[in-house]
């Protein structure tokens, strides 16, 4: 059974920083693709950012390029997310995920994912 859980998510107001952490059990953390998607009330999840197997490739969405910055710990099973300049419109529930090894911006590329922690930015 793998398990996910999220941490990190809080009240922030605009401009200022977060780390959400995540960590995974319940399988080799090293073999697999990390990935951070968020859901905005009344809106569809969208991808913001994933890491490989090897920490070495990773992706984020335009929305998030040079503000966010996704990074692994192997030896700890946990990934993380840094949020800096944060906006009011980052205001999300985030979720974390495990996916296939080269797994990239797409949900279904995931298998488990976490319940989320909310984020929310003020103006």
């Amino acid at each position: 059974q793998v398990q996910v859980v999220e941490s990190g998510g809080g009240l922030v107001q605009a401009g200022g920083s977060l780390r959400l952490s995540c960590a995974a059990s319940g399988r080799t953390f090293s073999r697999y693709a990390m990935g951070w998607f968020r859901q905005a009330q009344g809106k569809e999840r969208e991808f913001v950012a994933s890491v490989n197997w090897s920490g070495r490739t990773t992706y984020y969405a335009d929305s998030v390029k040079g503000r966010f910055t996704i990074s692994r710990d192997n030896g700890q099973n946990t990934v993380y997310l840094r949020m800096n300049s944060l906006k009011p419109e980052d205001t999300a529930v985030y979720y974390c995920a495990v996916g296939a090894p080269d797994a990239g911006t797409s949900q279904w590329e995931y298998d488990y994912w976490g319940q989320g922690t909310q984020v929310t930015v003020s103006s």
